[in-house]
């Protein structure tokens, strides 16, 4: 069942895509769109020359020079590397300080890492609009203390730190564990042996640390690849990725341009993937048993002047690491209470009310926003929770093939949301036959499908690390008692993995209420616009109005997230 419900909501709408990109209106296979869009400067810049088989000598020197064009490819290839670089350079001091030092609140700092998975992006994006906007709260802070405004909106510069926001804190998660993990007999041996602190962390903790950074690294890459929502709200289409150009063929009803896009950007994003992952499994140091390093003490009562100098670089990276991660929430909250003389008013929120009093047909309402928010939420966990417990019991199984199951059940993580949402307009909503019979879909159902798709990854890597950890023993007992295999995974080990189902559970919630990319394809033209899209609507026109309904939306985020903290426990596999 969960193989055939990944079939119709995932890989037919990825064949579909595929599909149209290589298919002409009179029914021919044909690669020209492929064609036409390697050999366009406008994607592909200098590069396009090459594809259109001129020699690599005469291109080589204008690839190179300054005033090169990079092309729509390239500038979403370049944006992610910035964005990769300044991820991982505030990610690692954020690792380093979790990994290395003891304080009070550490444990609750690192579980703060997880919140970008859960918070929505186009609310993220609003927040960076109160703060960095020219009105913003850092401008505020710029006059007040008679320092010149800057702008920021719509710069390069905002997309990257928007992009730091939700990135480096995942560096910072995957690099704190194989920090912890390093063996500290290794690192005691390299030191008796006359090795400093430098070359000691050169040669000892260095190489198993850094293929934790290249993870981060490259899952970053791949994420700001296939980047949409921050960059439609902070970037506009003056500073468009591929995956913007993408949403706009959709809304032009360019299916075959839009499809070939999306089929570019996949190859990109997976290729760089797959290349990691051939150098993980070739190069990655593993430590078995090993004794991690202690931890010292963030704030001891007598400091050496040696001891002094980190932390007063921890207390620089914590102002820096406070502008781009607490500022963006902090001002969106503000800007949702204050008015445009700066005293404080519910006026947007009564905006907001009027609206759904008053609002015609044609305009976004915040109740309906709310409810199909909730109600797409609500389905999309019911569908994801069973697709993932399924998923996570198959994957903690050995048998031949289980890694070609795990990546294929997985596959979901490493695809935009808007080419799962633009094959399902295209081969389920348009509808599809069989056997004779038209089959389609309303555009609420592949929202829902499209949110379920997104979900259940989350739920396997919450399950799956609880399934693993079981005891053998009990279920082999089980067994030779005469319980089938589903009576012992619902008597036996579901029980016992609970409060990782429970977590699985908020997370695709958390995860279908902030759903934009796919939602916004599948929302248009029909009455299922979700929060996430109402705000997009509402920031092109009225900030005020944006930030209320951002605020609702981290409410009901919020609460998802506080079951994954007190039903979830440790159990959590991200």
């Amino acid at each position: 069942m969960t193989s055939a419900l990944l079939v119709v909501a995932f890989y037919y709408p990825i064949g579909t895509v595929l599909v149209e990109a290589v298919i002409v209106v009179d029914g021919g296979v044909t690669l020209g769109v492929f064609a036409e869009i390697l050999r366009d400067p406008f994607y592909f810049g200098e590069l396009a020359r090459l594809f259109a088989k001129e020699s690599p000598f005469a291109v080589a020197p204008d690839i190179v020079s300054s005033d090169r064009r990079l092309g729509i490819i390239g500038f979403t290839a370049y944006q992610a590397v910035l964005s990769t670089i300044a991820s991982v350079a505030l990610g690692l001091p954020a690792a380093y300080l979790l990994a290395r030092f003891e304080f009070r609140g550490r444990q609750a700092l690192r579980s703060l890492t997880i919140v970008p998975f859960v918070l929505p992006s186009i609310m993220v994006a609003v927040g960076f609009v109160a703060t960095f906007g020219r009105n913003g709260t850092l401008n505020a802070v710029l006059g007040a203390v008679g320092l010149p405004p800057v702008e920021l909106m719509f710069t390069l510069e905002a997309i990257v730190i928007a992009h730091v926001f939700y990135n480096a804190p995942l560096v910072a998660r995957v690099t704190t564990a194989a920090w912890e993990s390093v063996d500290a007999s290794a690192v005691e041996t390299a030191r008796s042996l006359g090795a400093g602190p430098i070359r000691a962390f050169y040669d000892v903790v260095a190489p198993q640390v850094y293929p934790a950074v290249l993870t981060g690294a490259a899952l970053t890459f791949v994420f700001t690849f296939g980047t949409f929502p921050i960059v439609l709200a902070l970037g506009g289409f003056q500073l468009a990725t591929v995956e913007v150009f993408i949403y706009r063929f959709v809304r032009d009803l360019s299916y075959a341009e839009a499809a070939a896009l999306a089929i570019i950007e996949l190859v990109i994003s997976l290729g760089v993937l797959l290349a990691y992952l051939r150098y993980e499994a070739r190069n990655t140091v593993r430590s078995r048993g090993a004794r991690p390093l202690p931890r010292r003490s963030l704030f001891p009562s007598a400091p050496t002047a040696r001891e002094l100098l980190p932390r007063l670089g921890l207390a620089g990276y914590v102002v820096v690491a406070g502008l781009v991660f607490v500022a963006p929430i902090a001002s969106m909250v503000l800007a949702s209470v204050t008015g445009g003389d700066g005293g404080l008013t519910l006026d947007h929120y009564r905006f907001l009310v009027d609206r759904q009093r008053t609002g015609t047909a044609f305009q976004v309402r915040p109740w309906p926003a709310i409810r199909n928010s909730l109600t797409f939420a609500g389905a999309a966990t019911l569908l994801a929770l069973p697709m993932g417990v399924v998923v996570a019991v198959l994957t903690t199984r050995r048998y031949r093939g289980r890694k070609l199951v795990d990546a294929a059940a997985m596959a979901p993580l490493a695809v935009s949301g808007i080419i799962v949402g633009l094959g399902l307009l295209r081969g389920l909503v348009f509808g599809f036959e069989v056997w004779g019979w038209r089959i389609t879909v309303a555009g609420s159902v592949a929202i829902v499908v499209a949110h379920a798709v997104a979900g259940y990854p989350f739920v396997v890597r919450t399950v799956a690390p609880g399934l693993a950890g079981l005891d053998r023993s009990l279920i082999e007992s089980a067994r030779a008692l005469g319980a089938s295999r589903v009576r012992v995974i619902r008597d036996i080990e579901l029980p016992l993995v609970w409060p990782g189902v429970v977590a699985g559970a908020a997370f695709a919630f958390a995860i279908s209420i902030g759903e934009f990319t796919a939602t916004v394809v599948l929302a248009t033209g029909v009455d299922a616009y979700t929060m996430p899209v109402a705000i997009e609507r509402f920031i092109g026109r009225r900030l005020g109005p944006a930030t209320a309904m951002g605020v609702i939306l981290l409410i009901v985020t919020g609460l998802s997230f506080v079951v994954v903290e007190r039903l979830g426990g440790e159990s959590r596999g991200l």
